[in-house]
């Protein structure tokens, strides 16, 4: 037999868990969104001035002033030309590494660093979104066994004692599809951006590889770069 009390408390409770959802989700979506777009503003003004170096070393000045996801590449790519991603007791090993493999694998490593940070909050809409429906479905389920237990106690049977009970569980699943449904939709909008922003940065990488392949992997190195310059 089911609690009468807790019974009345469950569907309410389901019902206020799944509004804090709905906040979450809205609240993701609003922190992400400033989150892009702080990223996407420092990168153009990053990219604006590294595009207008005459050497390495410049643009090793531009980076180490500079914050944003493809600054902090660049860092680590200048960490690489540099020899400071080295420790003092490995240099020898060091030396037998090529620059240009340690180059790639660090790029590779930062921009895979940045794609991380960036895609923080997705996996909670991602389970916000599969399931708000079952707590919806919860409540429900638990509502209408309730109503059925009273119905039972107390022999009636009429419409006006079952429509009540049920239609007020009924309530619950509704509000799962209707948190559940927003969930995806911001979810696959910002899964979106991700990509969109860790493509622009493999992009970034590659042209910084390049363009420090073109140098010698000298950081003094004179060298407009003829490569195409990233679009943030």
């Amino acid at each position: 037999m089911l609690d009468t009390e807790i019974t009345r408390l469950v569907v309410p409770a389901v019902l206020w868990l799944l509004l804090a959802l709905s906040v979450v989700t809205w609240a993701i979506l609003l922190v992400k969104l400033v989150q892009f777009g702080r990223a996407r503003s420092l990168d153009k003004r990053f990219l604006k001035r590294f595009w207008g170096i005459d050497s390495l070393e410049q643009g090793e000045s531009v980076s180490d002033e500079t914050a944003g996801p493809m600054a902090d590449i660049a860092k680590a790519g200048f960490a690489v030309i540099t020899g400071r991603d080295i420790l003092p007791g490995n240099r020898d090993l060091a030396g037998r590494i090529n620059k240009s493999d340690r180059l790639e694998r660090i790029l590779s490593q930062q921009v895979e660093r940045e794609r991380r940070s960036l895609e923080g909050g997705l996996a909670i809409l991602a389970s916000l979104g599969s399931t708000a429906p079952f707590i919806g479905l919860f409540g429900t389920v638990w509502g209408i066994m309730g109503a059925l237990v009273n119905i039972g106690d107390s022999g009636s049977s009429g419409l006006e004692v079952v429509a009540g009970p049920i239609g007020h569980a009924l309530i619950a699943t509704g509000m799962g599809i209707a948190v559940a449904v927003p969930a995806v939709l911001i979810y696959n909008f910002l899964l979106r951006r991700l990509k969109t922003a860790v493509h622009r940065m493999n992009d970034f990488a590659n042209e910084f590889f390049s363009l420090s392949e073109q140098t010698g992997f000298d950081s003094t190195s004179v060298e407009r770069s003829s490569s195409r310059p990233s679009s943030a």
